[in-house]
């Protein structure tokens, strides 16, 4: 299954804007660095951030922060933000109403489909910025006991 990079993506920004906000100016060539993509991808997700009220984002070299705390933003809340299409499956419009399937594909498998949504939604909903930076302190920690 292949879903978009986007979440990801706007994950790895959020999180380095708060690991590094003491540190460095998070800018979109500093996080580019960091995500290792162009920094226009980097422009666009924030503005799909700073509209979904996830960052700020100040002109010029002034750099990203967040506006509500990392225990306040789930993988929903950066998936609301950043994904397009909430229809994470997407069906053939106009299957064949004359084949035993076609005619009941929608039905049937939609909504089974729909159960998996909402568990993704809860499980995401569980999920947040602070949980993904303790993981990361964690693995870091792992990382320096291994040299």
């Amino acid at each position: 299954m292949q879903f978009s990079f986007r979440l990801p993506v706007a994950t790895h920004i959020l999180l380095c804007i708060e690991r590094f906000k003491d540190e460095y100016k998070a800018t979109s060539t500093f996080l580019a660095s960091s995500v290792n993509v162009n920094p226009v991808i980097i422009r666009k997700t924030l503005g799909q951030l700073k509209a979904a009220g996830l960052v700020e984002v100040a002109a010029g070299v002034g750099g990203a922060k967040l506006t509500k705390s990392p225990q306040d933003i789930t993988l929903w809340d950066v998936f609301q933000a950043v994904e397009e299409d909430e229809d994470l499956f997407h069906f053939q419009e106009n299957p064949n109403p004359k084949c035993p399937v076609g005619r009941n594909i929608h039905g049937v498998l939609g909504d089974r489909l729909e159960e998996v949504r909402q568990h993704m939604q809860a499980d995401f909903k569980k999920v947040t910025i602070a949980d993904l930076l303790a993981s990361i302190a964690v693995k870091e920690a792992e990382q320096e006991q291994s040299k």
